[in-house]
């Protein structure tokens, strides 16, 4: 940890998911890239998804997450007659007021023990423009389709001050804790300031046990604002707007993939390291030193990859590790995409220091797969370390080796 950023990148104009959103079919990109090592393999084909999961000990199940509020299973790869969840009527969705498509149903987590207490969670923007964690249970018996009776907030976002930048991941960590990423905010730069200060949820990454409580959750006592000023919840600052982030599942390392306004970045730590850390926003974004007057509280952490907007990029979408050995072209590399240009990118991990933070610079073996798809929406990871990727224009892939 460095504690100080290169500015290693020159300055551009920030672009907009809607402005520049990229055209290509998915497939081979153009000639540039090396010929691909793995394809994509269409599993199905659905209303603007944004998410792709499986449920602990359910092999068979794919669950895809679509914008406007419902959950589709697909089972032994054919979706099923009803919707696992459909919660349309409390989810805001389309474009909001600045024309952003950010607002909707984000992502899905299964409880660990989701085979006997039947639980999974939602993030989802509400009609008033604020962030709800909620709790289902699934039915009882073999039934694939969750009891919308059984709704259970968790988790409120307060969100006043615009339509953007709300973050969206839920992820269960190796530690059985539910993890989640909130966003600043939205508009031009954090004005209110939200992403450093320790007196809101906006720009943090979360970290509770919702399972503790019979409303809402419990903060882990070893979350660093326990017995301090500050929401219990708050685990790390410094972000803003992380779409997507991850968990190695062979080492639990964090992998947090921050959409800038100029710059995106990704950040690299161990789950320790990341306790009480300042990922750097709105003082830095990417290695920039954007305004040195907001210093924040925290240790600051230095990504390990960042990129402009140029071009046709403008948003990373994280993905995994991919840890899936009928991949062996990419064991080991961390996987992502941008929304714009749609090309699916690999890197290679450096080693973490015994502080649990990656060595200062930007990493060297980050590459093209040869890949791209329209507007990559996000990745998900299977229970073997399968990997998904997303479309927002509708399909949703499986990765697999090439047939050539």
């Amino acid at each position: 940890m460095s504690g100080r950023r290169r500015s290693r990148l020159p300055l551009v104009a920030g672009l907009t998911l809607v402005a520049l959103a990229g055209t290509l079919e998915a497939g081979i990109a153009g000639p540039a890239a090396t010929p691909p090592s793995v394809e994509l393999r269409r599993i199905g084909s659905f209303e603007q998804p944004v998410y792709v999961t499986q449920a602990p000990g359910e092999s068979r199940t794919v669950y895809v997450v679509e914008q406007q509020g419902r959950v589709i299973a697909l089972r032994d790869g054919e979706p099923m007659a009803e919707p696992f969840l459909d919660i349309t009527e409390r989810v805001r969705s389309g474009p909001g007021e600045s024309g952003s498509v950010e607002a909707g149903l984000y992502s899905l987590a299964f409880d660990p023990e989701y085979a006997s207490n039947r639980r999974f969670y939602v993030f989802y923007t509400g009609p008033d423009g604020d962030n709800f964690i909620d709790a289902y249970r699934r039915e009882r018996g073999a039934a694939v389709r969750a009891r919308r009776d059984s709704r259970q907030l968790v988790l409120k976002i307060s969100h006043p001050y615009a339509d953007t930048h709300n973050g969206g991941q839920l992820q269960f960590g190796p530690d059985g804790m539910l993890w989640i990423s909130s966003g600043d905010g939205g508009c031009c730069g954090d004005p209110w300031d939200q992403s450093r200060s320790l007196g809101t949820l906006l720009g943090k990454l979360l970290r509770l046990d919702p399972r503790a409580s019979r409303s809402g959750f419990r903060a882990p006592p070893e979350n660093p604002l326990v017995g301090h000023a500050g929401p219990d919840a708050i685990y790390s600052w410094g972000l803003r707007n992380p779409w997507r982030f991850s968990f190695d599942r062979l080492t639990g390392d964090l992998l947090i993939a921050d959409v800038g306004d100029d710059y995106d970045e990704l950040d690299y730590l161990t789950r320790a390291a990341a306790s009480g850390a300042n990922f750097g926003w709105s003082m830095y974004e990417g290695f920039h030193l954007r305004d040195p007057a907001r210093t924040g509280p925290g240790p600051l952490i230095d990504p390990i990859h960042a990129y402009g907007h140029q071009g046709s990029r403008c948003a990373i979408t994280g993905g995994y590790v991919v840890r899936d050995p009928a991949l062996p072209q990419l064991y080991g590399r961390y996987l992502y995409a941008d929304y714009c240009s749609g090309r699916i990118r690999s890197l290679a991990l450096p080693p973490l220091s015994d502080a649990g933070v990656p060595p200062a610079g930007q990493v060297a073996d980050d590459r093209d797969e040869g890949l791209h798809l329209r507007f990559p929406t996000s990745f998900g990871e299977g229970n073997q370390g399968q990997i998904y990727v997303a479309s927002r224009a509708g399909p949703v892939y499986r990765l697999q080796a090439g047939s050539k």
